[in-house]
């Protein structure tokens, strides 16, 4: 696997719960860090729903302006459930990406989505929570990118209960 970076961006996340696993989901796949804005998360954040504490890390922060966030060489790429949007199976993930949400009560700001580089979304009926699509995102872009894995991942990934083996 060559060496990339990921960073997801939130607007305005409404629910600590989906924060908490976008934080965990985060953690899971290697995006290095979380962004957001508006203020509905920073007031519920005190709700500490992230179980694994990926927040000691990878960063999260909040930001004013997530498109200032786009540096040289990085791709934003919005995700959102949008007409005209590439569906996720035919996307190719830059190895440098910003990946910017909605929050889960509304879409895009239309400027966000203007300064985008590419827009995609998970094809399905009806349409996932945030910290699904988060998941599912980052599941796809490490599944295309990774070259082989092996039984190492399992037993480092596992939790402590969990002495399963296929027979």
């Amino acid at each position: 696997m060559s060496k990339s970076y990921s960073a997801i961006g939130l607007v305005n996340p409404k629910s600590p719960t989906n924060v908490g696993g976008v934080l965990r989901a985060a953690g899971c796949y290697g995006a290095q860090a979380v962004y957001f804005n508006g203020n509905r998360y920073a007031k519920a954040a005190k709700y500490h729903t992230d179980t694994k504490n990926i927040a000691d890390h990878i960063t999260i922060q909040q930001v004013d302006d997530l498109i200032s966030l786009k540096t040289p060489g990085r791709a934003l790429v919005c995700v959102e459930l949008v007409e005209g949007a590439t569906p996720l199976p035919e996307f190719k993930h830059p190895d440098d990406a910003l990946y910017i949400f909605g929050p889960e009560d509304g879409s895009l700001p239309q400027n966000i989505v203007d300064a985008a580089d590419a827009v995609v979304y998970v094809p399905t009926t009806g349409c996932m929570n945030l910290a699904a699509t988060v998941n599912v995102l980052l599941y796809d872009r490490m599944a295309k990118r990774a070259t082989s894995f092996d039984a190492s991942q399992v037993l480092s990934s596992r939790d402590t209960n969990n002495r399963l083996i296929v027979g």
